[in-house]
């Protein structure tokens, strides 16, 4: 009696299992998966691009943030009626922003980027030949870097 409970017990699941799947194709499973796989995709790309724009925006910040620190100490030299050293440091802060514009992709952000550059630039020739340069121009070249280190 137990063996013929145990095999009415199996046609029975067979057939249940058999009625099942014949309902529900075996291609949509196999849809399902796809689409789940390629969301999976598209988040994981997401994750990816949103972390890469955070650590280029974080490595732009600090070499900003140390181009400041550099400009600050040039213009305690200029204070100081040290331009030697001012021009000196004005190189490196040419350098390090130079550094930050060099990997990045071209947008607002380096062409004001360019611009301080080329405004550095100047102040470092005008520095060069002896000329004395406007407290004034120092002062526009730091609330320019501020507004860099804002963006």
């Amino acid at each position: 009696m137990a063996k013929f409970l145990t095999v009415l017990l199996l046609l029975v699941g067979a057939f249940g299992a058999g009625y099942y799947v014949g309902q529900r194709p075996v291609g949509t499973l196999q849809q399902s998966v796809s689409d789940l796989r390629e969301s999976l995709k598209d988040v994981s790309k997401n994750v990816m691009d949103t972390t890469l724009d955070l650590e280029r925006d974080l490595r732009r910040r600090q070499a900003l943030v140390e181009a400041k620190s550099r400009f600050l100490q040039a213009k305690v030299h200029l204070i100081d009626r040290n331009p030697s050293e001012a021009v000196k440091e004005l190189t490196r802060v040419i350098e390090a922003v130079e550094a930050t514009i060099k990997g990045a992709k071209i947008d607002d952000t380096t062409a004001g980027l360019r611009n301080l550059v080329d405004s550095l630039q100047e102040i470092q020739l005008e520095l060069t030949t002896g000329k004395q340069v406007a407290f004034k121009k120092i002062e526009e070249l730091q609330q320019r870097m501020d507004q860099q280190l804002n963006k």
